[in-house]
């Protein structure tokens, strides 16, 4: 089961879930099955010990309202500013922000509900200070390049180093490679890793930016604004890419871009903060 919402003051409550999805390895149009309730915004505490948990390498401190690094950097947890409307969620989130939706690790593929998109929201502030700014050179300095795949279909991949994102590619490649040719045609030829570009129709920077997100094979996958929308035809989830392979990314701390309401199932990024179980407040 995943977590259905981190209330004020409160531990982890768990979800109910209803018919509306299909299962894995359904087409779009099969019997619906179920999918998430929307979650309450989480605590300004919580955000904080799960980015503090999150990323150790950093030691980072809460001080009241403000997330602090070591060398005086501080960032706001909470902007005062919720609950926002959805564009503006997505293009200005506060680090409390990030955590507006659950991440369902490890569940199976269903449908989320209008305008849940959990992950998609990422202060620009907190990822330049993580791993660089890539429009003033930061990134690229510390990127390295991975074998992907080297068993079934070698490719050198560039990814960062930072918080060890290029082991766990690494270790997922592995697993990967271990899955057997009936999954290659998902993961192979990958779309690219590391890309100093804003996202598609947009001015945020995407998690490529950072060299810390995979997109794998392009032909079997879905991306939500490759749909045509009218309001006799509203946004429809779809999904091919196999259980296997999203449960061994998450288990290396990985989120799916299939688990969004705005689709993006070919898209992996290194979001351990929303990957692990909350803290309690």
């Amino acid at each position: 089961m995943f977590f259905l919402a981190l209330h004020l003051a409160a531990s982890n409550l768990w979800p109910t879930v209803s018919p509306v999805a299909p299962a894995w390895g359904q087409s779009p149009n099969a019997p619906a099955q179920r999918t998430f309730t929307p979650p309450a915004l989480s605590t300004a505490n919580i955000a904080a010990k799960r980015l503090i948990a999150a990323y150790p390498d950093h030691q980072l401190k809460q001080d009241g309202n403000e997330l602090r690094w070591p060398d005086g950097t501080r960032i706001t947890i909470d902007d005062g500013a919720s609950p926002k409307p959805h564009a503006q969620w997505l293009n200005q989130p506060d680090l409390k922000d990030m955590y507006r939706h659950v991440y369902p690790t490890g569940e199976a593929a269903i449908a989320p509900e209008f305008d849940v998109d959990p992950g998609r929201a990422r202060n620009k502030a907190f990822f330049d200070k993580i791993y660089g700014d890539c429009t003033k050179g930061e990134v690229t300095k510390r990127l390295v390049e991975i074998d992907w795949l080297p068993k079934s279909a070698p490719f050198k991949l560039k990814v960062s180093t930072v918080n060890g994102v290029d082991k766990k590619l690494a270790a997922i490649s592995t697993e990967l490679d271990n899955l057997g040719p009936n999954y290659l045609a998902y993961l192979s030829p990958p779309a690219g890793t590391y890309n100093c570009r804003p996202i598609a129709g947009s001015q945020r920077l995407s998690a490529h930016s950072y060299g810390i997100a995979i997109d794998i094979a392009v032909r079997p996958s879905h991306y939500w604004q490759w749909q045509k929308i009218s309001a006799t035809h509203p946004l429809k989830w779809q999904n091919q890419i196999p259980i296997e392979i999203v449960r061994i990314f998450e288990k290396h701390g990985f989120i799916w871009g299939g688990r969004w309401y705005h689709f993006d199932t070919m898209h992996f990024e290194y979001r351990p903060e929303l990957t692990a179980r909350a803290p309690t407040p």
